[in-house]
């Protein structure tokens, strides 16, 4: 049996010229793979300003990631493009910086334990279906827009107590969008050696797009704040003890120093923004993959529908819906949010048959890993029944990584799949989704994987059951 393959960037045949390779990848470091990229077990580029090693090999990367990871810390050229927006965060830092700041995170995330967290969820995607609700019945609709919406608002009222207003979400949007387009164009002139070729204009909309999102959270985070330097007090709305909470009373274990106020804005952007835009990015492609094969859809609501038995959606009621969790988890290996993952190499290593020099930039990449040709069955398919075949077993076990792996694994994994099941479950479980004709969502790489020109879909609202 054959499987849907969604469109992604065709592969060049062989290498370009290095200036190609430069222009090509302004728009998208996916426009830049070429065959081999998906077959291979390491490669190396060398540019003018760094040495990069593309690692493949899953003993690789688990000697990046998770092995030797202190050899390995973040590389400056993702973390330079970041900091306008997230500062000195846990996101950006390497070494003992990086491990007082998880330290002082960790016992914050007790406000996000999933049991905590899902009534959050599940209000803010009820307020979601309600929006949806008011649209005429097969309204054309950028779905890419909506999954940004309630992932901003579920992580907004976990930060802050707080709902997320529609104005604020669509400039959020608007303002990561701007964000996202400015860092390859920052990135790679760093990697020619070239840094007198970043125009003002890059600097200037990456800096005023991430001071845009920077300035709605600061507005939140300084009144508190100053309330519990002042008293000691700075909980959420009637009380409530939320993230923001838990990060102002946060402590050095060393030194028993609190966050400063910058240091909380960094975390809380940090925080913020990986909370949703790597969740919005998977759900808006699960969307669009359920729209494309409708009897997976009609699987999938099938599921739902005689979970619930007509009552509201329950915590427990997430875990037997093993169909919903494969469809998402297949989104993830296909449209991985995060594509690449760069690390540098603190010392001269060898690597498989290569010696890498100290400083070289290792790229560790989700999105090739995920459809290499040697882990993986129809690579490049929709299949979310493969996870119920026993073959699958040793591909998840060595080349599945949508949350990194080591140390640095994404420490909010767990609530991006009790989210996205809550709201895929509850959207599907409510409509219909099509495609619009004639509409081929085109993926860019950047700093995570969206569609070039949205992701339309059409709804249809279902009988009640």
């Amino acid at each position: 049996m054959s499987h849907f393959c969604p469109v992604y960037p065709e592969p060049r045949k062989k290498r370009t010229s290095m200036w190609k390779f430069f222009f090509n990848a302004r728009r998208s470091w996916l426009d830049r793979l070429y065959e081999r990229s998906y077959h291979m077990q390491m490669g190396e580029i060398h540019l003018p300003g760094v040495d990069l090693y593309m690692v493949n090999d899953p003993a690789m990367v688990k000697l990046v990631l998770q092995d030797n990871s202190t050899d390995f810390p973040k590389s400056p050229l993702l973390g330079n493009a970041l900091r306008p927006l997230l500062g000195d965060s846990v996101f950006t830092t390497n070494g003992s910086t990086w491990q007082r700041q998880r330290e002082m995170m960790e016992p914050a995330f007790a406000q996000a334990r999933l049991k905590v967290a899902f009534p959050v969820m599940k209000q803010a995607t009820e307020d979601m279906l309600k929006r949806l609700d008011r649209l005429p019945a097969g309204t054309q609709q950028n779905i890419e827009v909506d999954m940004t919406f309630v992932t901003a608002d579920i992580i907004f009222r976990t930060i802050f107590s707080q709902a997320l207003k529609g104005e604020d979400a669509h400039r959020i949007f608007k303002a990561f969008s701007r964000f996202q387009a400015s860092a390859p164009k920052l990135m790679l002139p760093a990697m020619f050696g070239m840094r007198w070729l970043v125009w003002p204009w890059d600097v200037w909309r990456s800096r005023n797009a991430a001071s845009e999102i920077r300035g709605l959270l600061e507005a939140r985070i300084r009144p508190r704040y100053e309330a519990h330097m002042r008293d000691g007090k700075g909980e959420g709305e009637s009380g409530s003890t939320d993230i923001l909470a838990a990060f102002m009373s946060a402590r050095d274990p060393k030194t028993s120093q609190p966050f400063s106020f910058n240091e909380l804005v960094d975390q809380v952007a940090m925080l913020f923004l990986a909370g949703h835009e790597t969740s919005a990015s998977a759900l808006t492609w699960a969307c669009y993959l359920l729209a494309k094969v409708p009897d997976v859809q009609e699987r999938v609501h099938a599921e739902v529908t005689a979970q619930l038995q007509g009552r509201s959606l329950m915590q427990p009621d997430l875990k037997p819906m093993t169909l919903t969790w494969n469809v998402f988890r297949e989104a993830l290996r296909l449209f991985p949010p995060v594509g690449f993952i760069v690390r540098e190499a603190a010392q001269k290593c060898p690597m498989r048959d290569k010696l890498v020099p100290k400083g070289a930039s290792i790229l560790v990449s989700p999105w090739l890993i995920q459809r290499h040709r040697l882990w993986w069955h129809e690579p490049d398919a929709f299949n979310p029944d493969r996870y119920d075949e026993e073959s699958t077993r040793e591909s998840l076990r060595q080349a599945y990584l949508p949350f990194g792996a080591g140390p640095r694994v994404c420490i909010g994994a767990a609530f991006a799949m009790q989210e996205a099941m809550v709201i895929l479950s509850s959207l599907v479980a409510r409509y219909r989704l099509e495609v619009v004709p004639g509409h081929v969502p085109q993926p860019v790489g950047r700093l995570t994987i969206r569609s070039a020109n949205g992701v339309s879909l059409k709804l249809y609202r279902r009988p009640l059951v």
